[in-house]
């Protein structure tokens, strides 16, 4: 441990810079270090991290009201892969022609999606019906 201005002349002796570390320690922590060089290594840390960070996507999955059981079961386990993966999902009930009369299927279809992926997700967005669409949103249920 060195005075402040012990160091600051032991730097520029050695053509370096003192650079405060921690400064919030008692007592702060300093370096002797080319700054240019520290500045570069904290920005590269930095775009490393953005880089590696993921932000949560918006999947959509249709369907029409008369879907197969099957077809069902295989849309709810790529809607469930989804939200693991911590996306969120929007499920969409695309109706043509008259089906648009039967709302009431589409309702129905979406409350037993959201009771069978209610372990993974919560509801973000009630079932909203825009002309010819009926969509609800779900995101991640983080434990």
């Amino acid at each position: 441990m060195r005075p402040l201005s012990e160091a600051i002349a032991l730097a520029r002796s050695r053509g370096l810079d003192l650079v405060e570390i921690a400064p919030l320690a008692n007592p702060p922590v300093c370096k002797l270090l080319d700054f240019a060089k520290f500045r570069y290594s904290q920005e590269k840390k930095a775009r490393e991290a953005r880089k590696k960070q993921k932000a949560g996507f918006l999947k959509e999955v249709r369907f029409r009201p008369g879907i197969g059981a099957h077809d069902l079961e295989t849309k709810m386990k790529h809607m469930e892969e989804f939200l693991q993966e911590n996306d969120k999902v929007r499920i969409t009930v695309v109706f043509r022609g008259r089906e648009v009369e039967h709302k009431d299927i589409g309702f129905k279809l979406l409350t037993a999606v959201r009771e069978r992926l209610a372990a993974f997700s919560i509801v973000e967005q009630a079932p909203s019906m825009d002309r010819n669409r009926l969509s609800m949103t779900l995101v991640p249920k983080h434990a």
